[in-house]
């Protein structure tokens, strides 16, 4: 990855130009052509340097309600039960930890009745108790990447 990558990146994670051709004007301002700069954006892609391009949409902002879950799942059936957590749309993220509750995930849906009935149903499907944890305040829930090292500063 080279400077002109991270300009780029460091322009798409968090100031994407919404404008009828937004990669002539990533290009403008990384000097490159249009082209290019989606060329670059989707080799990236294909590396899995970014996982996706696309808006984050505030949730709460949109009355819905999100939580993140723990449950305590054993190794004979964690297969059966990741398959079916991810098989929510809800569920934007899905972690294993070394922990007693070793898979972690965040679920959203439109309402609170909606995800409880949701974790109900995934713990009567599979037999595992999901934890509940709404979050009581919000801390922090983004992160901007700083793409340049210490000498590409200067």
């Amino acid at each position: 990855m080279d400077a002109v990558d991270k300009d780029i990146l460091g322009i798409i994670q968090s100031h994407f130009p919404i404008v009828s051709r937004p990669y002539e004007e990533i290009g403008k301002l990384v000097g490159v052509s249009g082209e290019e700069a989606l060329s670059r954006v989707n080799i990236m892609r294909e590396n899995g340097v970014i996982r996706r391009v696309g808006a984050n949409v505030g949730s709460r902002e949109l009355g819905w309600h999100s939580t993140l879950c723990a449950a305590s799942v054993p190794e004979d059936k964690m297969d059966e039960f990741v398959a079916e957590v991810n098989r929510h749309s809800g569920v934007t993220h899905n972690y294993l930890r070394e922990n007693d509750f070793n898979i972690w995930f965040t679920f959203i849906g439109p309402d609170k009745d909606t995800v409880v009935a949701t974790l109900d149903a995934i713990s009567e499907k599979t037999g595992i108790r999901v934890l509940y944890l709404p979050a009581t305040k919000m801390f922090k829930i983004k992160v901007d990447f700083d793409m340049k090292d210490d000498k590409e500063k200067k």
